[in-house]
């Protein structure tokens, strides 16, 4: 087995057994497309903020999960910062948490993440996970409440939050790396 990042998604150091390693470490399933994915993650929550901005309008109400969560679990941590400091270590909390979604779809086989719809249906599945398994864990209560135009929103939130982790939105072509540079592009 090679050495280094590009081998396998674990490297070669040790971390587990030879064995699995291949097994995990698939040509489909590498360090560098589970990393974009989960940069993809990221940037998805972020769009997600500002879908939530809008949603806030439709709702001022309700609070957001990440919100609900951070009340609920630290809120003698959180109740010392300011409004402002609050929303931000809540939001970057939830793009943590984006990210790692990312990962996860990005641990996918490559035969279901190129299926077009598979993000759509992805983002959904976040959220249905969160709205009836994580939140009835974590006692967020909240979930069981919600309008019919706010759970709309939020259902469309995470449409978009797939498509981007999917790379749907506004895919590369693929590039031939054995090109001339001096070749046209068209």
């Amino acid at each position: 087995m090679k050495s280094g990042f590009g081998s396998s998604i674990w490297g070669t150091s040790g971390i587990l057994p030879e064995k699995k390693v291949k097994a995990v470490a698939r040509s489909d399933r590498t360090w560098s497309s589970i990393s974009r994915a989960g940069a993809r993650g990221l940037v998805a929550a972020m769009a997600m903020t500002g879908s939530r901005t809008v949603a806030a309008g439709v709702a001022p109400e309700e609070r957001t999960p990440p919100a609900a969560i951070v009340e609920r679990y630290a809120p003698a941590l959180f109740s010392r910062l300011d409004e402002h400091r609050r929303e931000a270590v809540t939001e970057l909390l939830h793009w943590a948490y984006g990210a790692g979604g990312g990962v996860v779809f990005g641990l996918l086989p490559a035969r279901i993440r190129r299926t077009p719809g598979t993000g759509a249906i992805y983002g959904l599945a976040v959220w249905l996970g969160f709205e009836m398994g994580i939140a009835p864990l974590l006692g967020i209560e909240q979930a069981k409440r919600r309008k019919v135009l706010w759970r709309v929103e939020i259902a469309l939130d995470h449409v978009l939050y797939g498509v981007v982790v999917a790379g749907r939105l506004a895919p590369e072509p693929a590039i031939d790396v054995d090109r001339s540079d001096g070749e046209d592009d068209g």
